[in-house]
């Protein structure tokens, strides 16, 4: 997979690179990130990127002709273009997912006020927000959708069932996770975890990620895979919940 970062400050990305499961990725030629400083594209001796914005008010506004050039310059065909913008789509599992499924990602990271309207309107597929809060760029945001989506990409992650059984994967969150050593100021590793029973244990993971779903997170409940035997220990939990 092939991702391109449009960013005026690509060196944010350098530690986030040199040392994450990313970088392996790209070390291992499963992933191809490329950095693109969009000042290179500004046409003016003092490489601006931002002016005032027309009708007055708020702060600097990032400028179209850049961002269109190194749009264009950085697309490769069928590449998927996403500006990060708090006024996005939510990213999550599914979002996650499907950009997994493109073979070529462009990832624009503004600043400032924002970016020219007209950079949304000629050169991106879509708004990407990963939540209803606004950072100073998408630099961080770009970093949180490289993450997600290279662990989509097989050999990323050592572990397929790492993936398989990360939170929303199918719609519950994980179950709790223990290591060395078993007991730490009164609290035990549960027994089932070192009876060796596999069926057990995968029982009990099971239980456990509905638990921590409703009550963590019961809206997801709703789309979630589940089995009559999921829905029935769901429905003891409530019931016990009311006595």
């Amino acid at each position: 997979m092939q991702i391109r970062v449009l960013t005026i400050f690509p060196d944010l990305f350098e530690s986030f690179l040199a040392s994450t499961l990313v970088g392996k990725a790209v070390v291992a030629g499963l992933l191809e990130i490329e950095l693109v400083d969009v000042r290179t594209f500004a046409t003016d001796r003092h490489r601006t990127v931002d002016d005032e914005p027309y009708g007055g008010g708020g702060g600097m506004v990032m400028k179209a002709e850049p961002w269109i050039a190194a749009v264009g310059a950085s697309s490769s065909e069928g590449a998927h273009r996403a500006l990060l913008s708090p006024q996005g789509c939510r990213l999550d599992e599914a979002k996650v997912r499907e950009l997994a499924g493109h073979a070529s990602l462009v990832l624009l990271c503004g600043r400032y006020e924002g970016v020219d309207e007209r950079v949304r309107e000629l050169v991106v597929d879509e708004e990407l927000s990963i939540g209803d809060y606004v950072l100073s760029g998408g630099e961080v945001p770009a970093m949180v959708v490289i993450e997600a989506v290279s662990r989509q990409i097989p050999g990323v992650v050592g572990l397929a069932d790492s993936v398989e059984n990360d939170s929303f994967r199918r719609g519950v969150l994980d179950f709790p996770h223990y290591t060395r050593p078993r007991e730490i100021e009164g609290h035990s590793v549960p027994d089932v975890l070192l009876s060796g029973d596999h069926q057990a244990i995968a029982l009990w993971r099971r239980r456990e990620a509905l638990r921590a779903t409703w009550e963590k997170r019961p809206d997801l409940l709703e789309g979630a895979e589940l089995d009559e035997d999921d829905r029935a220990f769901l429905a003891e939990l409530g019931r016990r919940s009311r006595a």
